[in-house]
């Protein structure tokens, strides 16, 4: 999989691609991602990326050429199976989105900062438009970042179990995963239950699908 990030902030989202499984899977050859600085793309001297919006109010409004030019590059190149705007307009990210995205071949996220990107960006380009949350932060590269740990350790070989992310939470629809516990079995006073202590399969089993259940309804008590 290949994975490209537009920016204009490229030092916000380095550090983590370059940590822990996500750096481990671009090792692996598992996937390449790419960061790409909007302001490389810009056209005057003082490499300008923003504006003031037309119709006046607050904030500034990141430009449409610096989109275009790197946009063009990269759709001249290869062909690309998703165009993601990150804005607070667009579809809550699920595990449902993650496993769809994480079957494709080439990603782009387009990240957004300041008040808002040019919407002509969105309507050229955009095939899908992401929302992480009913709520607003300074830009997109967060939930860029989200998205590619997301779909990354969905990826074949990412992870070192190859069955632990088909068991996480979300992966059967609204499913909560159950409580994990490892050694020491004592700790504090606070006990394992003893049931995973017990050997026994099948009572194992139904445990944890009892709690799943019992989370998974608080979870929706919770999101009512």
């Amino acid at each position: 999989m290949r994975i490209d990030i537009i920016t204009a902030v490229p030092d916000l989202i380095k550090s983590p691609l370059n940590t822990s499984i996500l750096h481990r899977a671009q090792e692996k050859g598992k996937v390449e991602i790419n960061i790409h600085n909007l302001r490389d793309y810009a056209f005057n001297k003082h490499k300008q990326i923003d504006d003031k919006p037309f119709g006046g109010g607050p904030g500034m409004i990141l430009k449409p050429e610096p989109f275009f030019e790197c946009l063009d590059k990269l759709t001249g190149a290869r062909k690309y199976d998703s165009i993601i705007v990150t804005t607070p307009k667009g579809k809550v990210f699920n595990q449902k989105i993650a496993n769809r995205l994480s079957l494709l071949k080439n990603i782009i996220i387009i990240a957004g900062h300041y008040k808002e990107i040019d919407d002509r960006v969105r309507e050229h380009f955009a095939t899908d438009e992401i929302s992480i949350g009913n709520y607003v932060l300074t830009g997109g590269e967060l939930p860029a970042l989200i998205i590619v740990d997301a779909v990354v350790r969905l990826i074949p070989g990412v992870l070192n179990d190859s069955e632990a992310a088909l068991n996480d939470s979300f992966q059967d629809g609204e499913r909560i995963d159950s409580p994990y516990y490892t050694r020491p079995s004592e700790y504090r006073g606070m006990k394992v239950p003893e049931v995973l202590l017990s050997g026994n399969d099948k009572e194992i089993k139904k445990w944890k699908e009892e709690q799943s259940k019992n989370l998974t309804k608080k979870w929706r008590d919770y999101n009512k």
